[in-house]
């Protein structure tokens, strides 16, 4: 049985994620794995790749051949140098930790609190109202004209 390291596709249309698998070369690509070593998003800035390397080593040791995109993941990750005895690339970009959303939160509301509760002033500003046309200003102000005559108020040659 040939073993292949290859990626296998999750994510919606537009936003491709892949795990990286080992698996049967005959196999689907996003088919049945022998196991899943790692992980690879590359929509993110910088692109995400998470490589198990000690499961990459043992599976490359054993003879499984890693497909094209997989071979440059781990030239990236420094695997394939390890695995071959070669010096290690330089170190990957990663991306900054996210902020807290809870910690976030907390934060606004202790801030919220200090300040004066009695006023009642919104967290966020209101946009002020489009200020009146000096010609709206007379339309608005008047009454509505009646278009027709009221019905009291016909000729008198007509019944």
């Amino acid at each position: 049985m040939a073993v292949k390291i290859k990626l296998k596709r999750l994510g919606m249309i537009r936003n491709p994620q892949y795990r990286i698998v080992v698996a049967d070369s005959r196999t689907k690509r996003d088919g049945r794995a022998i196991e899943e070593i790692g992980l690879y998003h590359p929509k993110e800035n910088p692109s995400f790749i998470q490589v198990n390397s000690e499961r990459a080593q043992y599976w490359l040791g054993v003879g499984a051949q890693p497909t094209e995109p997989v071979l440059k993941i781990f030239k990236l990750t420094g695997d394939w140098q390890q695995f071959k005895g070669e010096p290690a690339p330089p170190a990957l970009l990663v991306a900054e930790a996210k902020a807290d959303r809870h910690a976030i939160y907390e934060a606004a509301a202790k801030e919220a609190l200090a300040g004066d509760t009695t006023t009642g002033n919104a967290t966020t500003q209101r946009k002020p109202k489009k200020a009146v046309k000096a010609d709206d200003t007379t339309t608005a102000a008047a009454p509505a004209a009646p278009a027709e005559p009221a019905a009291e108020e016909k000729p008198e040659g007509e019944a």
